[in-house]
């Protein structure tokens, strides 16, 4: 159901769409930057939500509704308010009309054809954003996924207090809080917090350049259910089909080969880090930058980035 209504709504969005605009959001899929991607500030391909009309932005969200879960949407929707306030956009002042894409700059892309029976894609991208959905046979690849916020805390203003993916930083405290001291020796593997994120936005992600810490099987039943939460986090951003999928790849890869890694400080307001890593999932967290107030969190599928594990199913197969 979500491919068909994927579908759908990126056609509905393509017809309401003027030569000029959808000439800038078209792409083939096969496209050489197809897997080129950041998290920074700048310009990207594509047609930027701004450039929509108040009738065709909630066709693009649209996209974003089907793809994410009612909590994942809501992120993304917390980030992108986060970014209003941070540019001082009139959109984030209290008692406006909050329209979180009209000015801000957030490129949308479709590469391929929705309407044929080859493999598409659509991607939105921008400061702190970018969610990647491929589209293959029926099945659907849903990372590399990213997602930030700076600041993480309003720390003045009419918003100050308001906490954006408050729940990563909070579930990650909590776990490492939980560990016994020998567990801790194992979980937390360096004093300094990395700057960023390891992976970065590589195209595809190298797991070797994280340290691995405390497996999961060496974990109690009460820090089971904390690492499990802390997961859910990233999983539980998809639509339900998909987070469910990922769910079973896990486990069927074996759940216990999950590993928790921290670095930097242990307390909040300082620089920290984690990583959760295992055979086909990986997830970091990195809150360093501007005294510690400056979220980067990405989730990679090391087997199906870029629906990568699908598309080799689909070759194969024709």
């Amino acid at each position: 159901m979500v491919v068909e209504q994927s579908r759908e709504a990126a056609l509905a969005l393509l017809a309401s769409l003027n030569p000029e605009q959808r000439q800038k959001i078209s792409a083939p899929f096969d496209t050489p930057d197809h897997q080129v991607w950041t998290y920074l500030p700048g310009d990207r391909p594509g047609l930027t939500l701004g450039e929509l009309s108040a009738e065709q932005r909630p066709l693009a969200m649209r996209l974003l509704e089907i793809a994410c879960s009612e909590r994942g949407l809501a992120d993304a929707r917390s980030v992108m308010f986060t970014e209003a306030i941070r540019r001082g956009l009139p959109q984030a002042e209290p008692g406006s009309t909050v329209d979180l894409g009209s000015e801000q700059r957030y490129f949308l892309r479709i590469l391929g054809d929705p309407a044929g029976m080859e493999p598409w894609a659509w991607r939105i991208n921008g400061h702190h954003i970018a969610l990647h959905l491929t589209y293959v046979d029926g099945a659907i690849g849903f990372t590399p996924q990213f997602f930030g916020s700076e600041p993480a805390t309003v720390l003045t203003g009419p918003h100050a207090g308001l906490r954006t993916l408050a729940a990563e930083q909070d579930l990650g405290f909590q776990l490492l809080h939980a560990l016994e001291p020998g567990q801790r020796e194992l979980a937390v593997v360096s004093d300094k917090a990395p700057d960023d994120i390891l992976t970065r936005f590589d195209p595809i992600a190298d797991p070797g350049v994280l340290l691995r810490g405390l497996p999961y099987g060496e974990l109690t039943p009460e820090q089971r259910q904390l690492f499990s939460l802390l997961l859910g986090q990233y999983i539980g951003r998809a639509a339900g089909p998909i987070g469910l999928q990922t769910w079973q790849d896990i486990t069927e890869n074996g759940i216990e080969r999950l590993t928790f890694a921290w670095s930097g400080a242990t307390e909040p307001g300082n620089g920290h880090y984690y990583s959760i890593a295992g055979p086909t999932f990986l997830a970091e967290y990195d809150n360093t930058q501007d005294d510690a107030n400056h979220i980067h969190s990405v989730w990679r599928d090391l087997r199906n980035d870029w629906g990568q594990d699908l598309l080799a199913a689909h070759y194969a197969n024709h």
